[in-house]
């Protein structure tokens, strides 16, 4: 069985879909500045004097078509009503005031000069996966990366790659290649959205986060000015675009990746009896804690009367090895699985199963074409970034008792996460066990009670000891979420933002300069 977001829970029996690892994470590269109402901190008044006073000016459209021709998209326009929509079906009440379509840097300059300073929300969108739909500001502009999609593998190794490239291609671009790179499971997840927050993935105990292999990122900054950031150029700006989130510091047009050569892969999926949470859950802990770090593994356990857990898991090696690691589990836990796939699999076959389409096409597996409907989904989701030490296995398989349609993903980290100090990057959670998320479908009718639900089981979490979150699972509700985020770099970060948005062009509800 694949485990991509909406086959896994089905099969769970949680409904809907799920996200895996790194997948469908906040804001892809850009936030959204919004004009502040009850509940949001700060409000308008608290930006500077200058944009205040130019707040009420509507930016010249005019001026921006007539660079962009019909890649500037208004509400007027033939496609706006496709254009504007992102990932997460709850968030289309949000209409921006405009779509920009760029194929280059100087597209998203000439998308500042035309647009900052006039009190309107500015925000990139990659993939358009942000939870809380902070890559289509109501009101705003959209500065759409997508048409930047090339991926480039040099003889040595490196890889050039577009912001608006999805995952699904970044994968088959290396592969082709023989290399790969650590990155998430969802096949039209942005790459730039996923970097930027940490980028968790099903090869990040072995090969490191996504971030941790980025050589240098090309950035429009609030200024318009195109920059490098790399350990020799712009180091602060470099050090904050590996985990301090999306929309934090300026537009990404195109990154520069370290990757590895692709061996093979073995991936695996087990089904527990319903009941069997806490053995799991318990088990589990303590096993991946211990595993070699070409072992990643996510244990999901889907709500009810009672739950029902399950294991998927990728393991950089061959399927005797996986199976005998497999075998330790199933005999600490002392619960027979009732299911139990392992299968080895070449790198890119590996990603499209994690992804859930091994059976199609690359073109299936990738996002549908332009003016064709968009694969989308409609949920609520929160995260916490577990500890250094295992949580109560019964106490968080109580959590989950009777939460019907509701489904917590724990997913492995540790290996070579944890070799970089908490201050390496941006990324703070280098000594986590793990990240959880906890995932839900919801409709607007069911929006509300669904979110108190998942806040319930967050919040539970923390009373454990898990009281970190990620970025790239944003929260709206999230109780002191800039050191939930970011811990103890949260003020290094603050004073980069300063630094390079000074006016706080690029200002959105947690914008890293507001926490």
């Amino acid at each position: 069985m694949t485990v991509d977001r909406r086959r896994l829970l089905a099969a769970l029996g949680a409904g809907g879909a799920a996200v895996l690892a790194g997948a469908h994470q906040a804001a892809a590269l850009g936030g959204a500045v919004r004009r502040a109402g009850a509940g949001d901190a700060p409000s308008v008044d608290a930006w500077p004097t200058r944009a205040r006073l130019l707040a009420h000016t509507p930016p010249n459209w005019r001026a921006l078509r007539a660079r962009l021709g019909s890649r500037l998209v208004l509400p007027a326009d033939p496609g706006y009503a496709v254009y504007r929509l992102g990932f997460n079906e709850l968030n289309d009440g949000q209409r921006p005031a405009a779509i920009a379509r760029c194929t280059s840097p100087a597209d998203v300059q000439a998308c500042l000069d035309v647009a900052r300073g006039h009190g309107i929300p500015i925000a990139a969108r990659s993939g358009g996966h942000s939870y809380l739909g902070y890559c289509i500001p109501n009101g705003g502009l959209v500065i759409d990366l997508r048409l930047m999609a090339q991926v480039h593998v040099r003889p040595d190794g490196t890889a050039l790659v577009g912001a608006g490239a999805r995952l699904i291609e970044v994968y088959a671009a290396l592969a082709n290649a023989g290399r790969l790179l650590p990155a998430g499971s969802c096949p039209t997840v942005g790459v730039s959205g996923l970097t930027l927050g940490g980028g968790i993935g099903v090869l990040t105990r072995k090969y490191g986060l996504t971030c941790d292999r980025l050589a240098a990122a090309e950035v429009v900054t609030a200024d318009a000015h195109l920059r490098t950031a790399s350990p020799g150029s712009e180091p602060d700006l470099y050090w904050a675009l590996r985990g301090g989130g999306g929309g934090n510091f300026g537009v990404v047009t195109q990154f520069t990746f370290k990757t590895a050569p692709a061996p093979g892969l073995t991936v695996f999926s087990l089904g527990f009896p319903k009941g069997s949470s806490a053995a799991l859950i318990g088990a589990w802990q303590e096993w991946v804690a211990k595993a070699p770090f070409e072992l990643w593994a996510s244990c999901q356990v889907a709500g009810g009367n009672p739950s029902t857990p399950r294991l998927v898991g990728c393991y950089v090696g061959g399927e005797t090895e996986a199976n005998r690691l497999l075998d330790r589990l199933i005999a600490a836990a002392g619960v027979k699985p009732s299911t139990r796939s392992v299968q080895p699999k070449s790198y890119l076959d590996a990603m499209k199963y994690m992804a859930g389409c091994s059976n199609d096409t690359l073109a299936q597996c990738h996002p549908v074409s332009e003016g064709g409907k968009l694969p989308r989904e409609s949920f609520v989701a929160v995260s916490r970034m577990l500890g250094p030490h295992p949580l109560d296995a019964g106490r968080v398989a109580d959590l989950m008792h009777g939460r019907t349609g509701v489904s917590l993903l724990l997913d492995s980290l540790g290996g070579a996460v944890s070799q970089l100090r908490p201050d390496a990057t941006a990324f703070p959670h280098r000594t986590s066990l793990a990240s959880a998320q906890i995932y839900a479908s919801a409709t607007p009718g069911t929006k509300k009670a669904v979110t108190r639900t998942v806040d319930e089981i967050r919040d539970g979490l923390a009373r454990l000891g898990a009281t970190g979150a990620y970025v790239n699972y944003i929260d709206a509700g999230l109780p002191d979420w800039g050191q939930a985020y970011y811990g103890a770099n949260l003020g290094r970060l603050k004073s980069v933002a300063r630094h390079y948005d000074p006016d706080r062009v690029f200002a959105f509800r947690q914008n890293v300069a507001f926490a």
